[in-house]
């Protein structure tokens, strides 16, 4: 299995969106180089609610360092939903949940499946 790792920054920026839209949720693609999550690749068009992030798959450009999403859940709760498991299921490898405070305690990371993945944080 493979043994992803995400860059501090990248991380930041993710943490740092989550709080900015909150109440609302934040969402967001995944692209890394080999397996580093390098940044993040926000769609035109996302619609952010209080329980939901909406996006059109259509709009995803073709761009294989495409390795998964990102979104925070505007609660203490970092566990995927019935609706966030069945997304993971459809698109890419590795996904990320930011919860309540949006800090670097408070995000998990999941498989395609929905089970829990260790993501490590390099410099």
């Amino acid at each position: 299995m493979r043994k992803w790792k995400i860059d501090r920054d990248c991380l930041q920026t993710i943490l740092e969106s989550s709080r900015a839209m909150h109440p609302r949720e934040f969402a967001a693609f995944l692209r890394a180089e080999g397996d580093v999550i390098k940044e993040i690749l926000l769609m035109p068009g996302m619609i952010h609610g209080d329980r939901h992030a909406i996006f059109n798959i259509a709009m995803l450009p073709i761009d294989y360092s495409i390795v998964g999403t990102v979104h925070s859940h505007p609660s203490y709760s970092n566990r995927p939903s019935g609706e966030d498991l069945h997304m993971f299921s459809k698109y890419g490898k590795v996904h990320i949940i930011v919860a309540m405070p949006y800090d670097e305690k408070s995000w998990r990371a999941y498989d395609w499946n929905g089970r829990e993945i260790e993501v490590e944080v390099i410099e």
